[in-house]
């Protein structure tokens, strides 16, 4: 058995892969957290687009790449072998636009988490991402936006919440100003939830 698949293996480390579609910096900011951790690692970083940013992020910091296509994603089980070869652990959405399929679910139950640009269960659902949310908010003339960190279940934005945290907007204030605000509370907050949340996992 060669070297690095014994690392994969080791009962001392629990293994996270992360699911994006975008540039990625959320996922910058999950890396650069557990960057000098000898028991959390980010192990994979899986894609739906071949063309995303978030996959330069990932050769840059040397961690192994998938890329789904929708057909792979729902209609067969490639991604579980993936996952299985580097005994991942936890799951954590970060950006990634496509609804999970239940095989992955029950595969990985209440170990797939998401963060959601707004404070859950407003402005949640199908097409609801990015500047979508933020030019929702700002329509809705809402005093308060933020984050809400959820476990995923088989609906959009509908698992239970685990976290959530909110920033105040101004009547000023534009969509592009809410995003900076909401995002701020993502690179800030993201990486600590995630860290709780896998370092109470069993080994």
């Amino acid at each position: 058995m060669q070297p690095f698949v014994t690392e994969f293996m080791s009962k001392s480390v629990k293994n996270i892969a992360i699911l994006a579609s975008g540039a990625g910096s959320n996922a910058q900011k999950i890396l650069e957290h557990f960057s000098d951790r000898m028991d959390i690692a980010v192990r994979l970083i899986v894609s739906n687009k071949q063309d995303a940013g978030v996959l330069n992020i990932a050769k840059v910091a040397s961690i192994d790449t998938f890329i789904v296509t929708r057909d792979s994603f729902y209609a067969t089980t490639d991604l579980l072998v993936e996952l299985d070869k580097r005994n991942i652990d936890f799951i954590v959405l970060a950006g990634f636009l496509w609804l999970i399929p239940p095989y992955l679910i029950q595969h990985y139950p209440d170990r797939i988490i998401n963060i959601h640009p707004a404070l859950l269960p407003k402005f949640g659902g199908k097409g609801m991402y990015g500047h979508f949310v933020h030019e929702a908010v700002h329509l809705a003339k809402e005093t308060h936006s933020g984050i809400t960190i959820h476990y995923v279940n088989e609906k959009y934005d509908e698992g239970s919440i685990v976290f959530q945290e909110r920033c105040e907007i101004l009547p000023s204030d534009q969509p592009e100003d809410i995003a900076k605000k909401v995002q701020v509370l993502e690179h800030s907050h993201y990486p600590t939830v995630i860290d709780q949340l896998v370092s109470s996992l069993p080994l």
